[in-house]
């Protein structure tokens, strides 16, 4: 086993991608997402605001979304102009100040003020569409004051009339809304799963492109594949180590219980990784494609982590998909963990949705066995010209 791992060792120095898939590829990947939701929270959103009223009350409006920090009005003369804008990407949401607007409600009419949004930008979308309902609730409400003012309301009444229930809402795991403990930790997750899964593959199509599987079989595959997953899981777990403390260490993202008890289920994701790549391996037998497989597998793994998304209304389809990577069954104890403060008792259980995973060594063993069989007759060849 020893000169096995200096097997893999010595065909690491070798392999230049392989270094860098176990060096700086991640470390680079993992600083340029976090660089990315730095700000934590969106600021400036471009808001195409359409005044068809041009009153002291649409200028008011316009001057309280002005005012929120997450919207960036741009003023447009036209409704489908600022359509358009948002349908090029050039906006995000259009606010129509529709005509009228101050008559009706000095008046005691109920106008409609048009709010629209790009929903295909999902968490850009809903951010804007309450942002922008408070910011014009809190206009409104300006003057409706005055208004109850003006009619002879007791001003200690005022506010009563105006907010006869008043409604608080927490978050209970994210209070500041930051976007970094929402979306980091999942997004490095899943491209700490990615790396993973390259490095592992890129090791056995190692075995393929220097045409050095018939040693395999030679000095015993199920020890070469052993340490291969000894070498390699070790480097990666170091790796998902160093994410939790970049993370949870070193941005200080809040965490309610310990990270100790993410290391075992971080172990236990790479072993069903590992057995993935294992599999496509020996069913395809062939570098290009099983990496694009496992790919292709493994790409969606974000978004069918069910944090942006309620997985229970996902298609069938899809969550028969996100079934079969690892990382979704991993997110569920991290956010146990880190969100509710919950212990080994929960990694324990939640490991138990990884046993479907063990069923990937039957077809592995079947084509391994297949492919040495077929790989026999070159062994015999290279024996005898020894």
């Amino acid at each position: 086993m020893w000169q096995l791992l200096q097997r893999e060792f010595h065909a690491l120095q070798r392999d230049g991608w392989q270094l860098a898939l176990i060096s700086y590829v991640p470390l680079l990947g993992f600083l340029f997402l976090w660089w990315l939701f730095s700000a934590a929270l969106p600021r400036q959103l471009p808001v195409a605001i359409v005044d068809e009223d041009h009153s002291s009350v649409s200028r008011e409006l316009g001057r309280y979304i002005d005012a929120n920090s997450v919207a960036e009005p741009i003023a447009y003369t036209d409704l489908q102009q600022a359509v358009a804008a948002m349908r090029n990407g050039e906006v995000f949401a259009v606010v129509r100040l529709p005509y009228a607007l101050k008559r009706d409600l000095l008046t005691g009419h109920k106008p409609s003020i048009d709010v629209r949004y790009n929903g295909q930008f999902l968490l850009v979308g809903k951010l804007l569409s309450s942002q922008l309902q408070l910011t014009l609730a809190d206009g409104l409400k300006q003057i409706a004051r005055v208004k109850q003012l003006a009619a002879g309301v007791n001003p200690a009444q005022v506010e009563v009339r105006l907010t006869p229930v008043a409604a608080q809402s927490t978050a209970l795991f994210n209070r500041n809304m930051n976007y970094v403990g929402f979306l980091v930790p999942p997004m490095l997750i899943a491209l700490w799963q990615l790396v993973a899964m390259l490095s592992y593959a890129n090791s056995l199509n190692r075995e393929l492109r220097e045409q050095s599987l018939a040693d395999c079989y030679r000095l015993g595959l199920s020890r070469v594949l052993l340490a291969k997953f000894l070498f390699y899981t070790p480097l990666m777990l170091l790796q998902g180590v160093l994410l939790l403390v970049m993370m949870y260490g070193y941005i200080g993202l809040p965490i309610a219980g310990s990270l100790l008890w993410l290391i075992p289920a971080q172990l236990i994701m790479l072993i069903a990784v590992w057995l993935w790549v294992q599999a496509m391996f020996f069913v395809i037998a062939d570098s290009a494609r099983v990496i694009s497989m496992c790919t292709g597998l493994f790409a969606p793994a974000f978004a069918f982590m069910g944090v942006t998304f309620p997985t229970s209304n996902m298609p069938l389809l899809a969550q028969w998909w996100r079934a079969l990577i690892p990382s979704s069954h991993y997110i569920e104890t991290h956010i146990a963990i880190v969100n509710h403060g919950l212990g080994l008792t929960t990694v324990l259980l939640q490991s138990t949705n990884y046993l479907g995973f063990l069923l990937l060594l039957l077809p592995a063993w079947y084509f391994a066995r297949r492919y040495g069989r077929a790989l026999q007759p070159e062994r015999q060849a290279s024996g005898a010209l020894l």
